[in-house]
């Protein structure tokens, strides 16, 4: 749905509040030190896979877009308001061959890395995330991305930017989607750092206004960018995790 301005300011303000923490920075460049040569948005994904006597059982991802991968050498930021204690986010997480710490969903442009190693990395260093996360119920379902129609709809991108002297600002940019052929787009070019962020819509299911994420954020190509889309999502790590359980 098409929201008015105002509507839409409020709720890139709230997702800045509900989501702000659930993303991190990733960039690719030849090795420790070298400069980056790829900037990307990854955010943390809980993905639903059943239940027990003691609750839910999720498993937790870090999803970004497979192409900010791809470099020799990978480092994923941290941020102040992710790490307890604030100070402990100094140091970049390095990785060399970065490409192969991620599960790699190449249909779908996508790239996954379960979060173990990352609590572990914490763990060992003497600290703890205190991040948000993209949960099931947020991720939009398959029923709400075959709403996304030709006509275009309000959209938001939760995104770390690219600024000055390698500052990677939360930004909350307000877009327009819309399906074309198969594909769920969003249909102006973003700057650099957007690549693999969460791209929200709105539904109003009995008049009250919901926030879904449709999905992640791919390389542009044609004047805007393809949305690797939930429904896929989900298929996709069921798929690849399904030899593992």
């Amino acid at each position: 749905m098409l929201l008015d301005q105002e509507t839409e300011n409020e709720i890139a303000y709230e997702l800045c509040q509900l989501l702000g923490r659930a993303i991190l920075p990733v960039s690719g460049s030849d090795g420790r030190g070298a400069p980056a040569a790829t900037y990307g948005t990854a955010f943390f994904y809980s993905e639903l896979v059943g239940a027990t006597d003691d609750g839910e059982v999720v498993h937790e991802w870090l999803l970004t877009a497979a192409a900010t991968t791809r470099a020799p050498y990978g480092e994923i930021g941290l941020r102040p308001s992710l790490t307890e204690p604030a100070e402990a986010a100094a140091e970049p997480i390095g990785l060399p061959d970065f490409a192969d710490r991620w599960l790699q969903l190449p249909e779908l442009g996508l790239a996954a890395m379960p979060t173990g190693g990352l609590h572990g990395h914490a763990e060992d260093e003497g600290w703890s995330w205190r991040t948000q996360q993209v949960t099931d119920a947020v991720a939009a379902p398959a029923d709400a991305v075959a709403r996304v129609g030709a006509e275009p709809a309000s959209a938001f991108v939760l995104a770390l930017g690219v600024g000055d002297a390698g500052a990677r600002p939360l930004e909350a940019v307000i877009e327009r989607v819309a399906r074309v052929g198969d594909e769920v787009r969003v249909t102006t070019e973003l700057p650099s750092g957007y690549v693999g962020a969460p791209v929200f819509g709105v539904e109003a299911p009995g008049g009250e206004l919901s926030l879904r994420c449709l999905g992640l954020l791919l390389p542009a190509d044609g004047g805007g960018h393809p949305v690797a889309t939930f429904d896929r999502i989900r298929s996709a790590l069921a798929a690849a995790t399904a030899d593992h359980h």
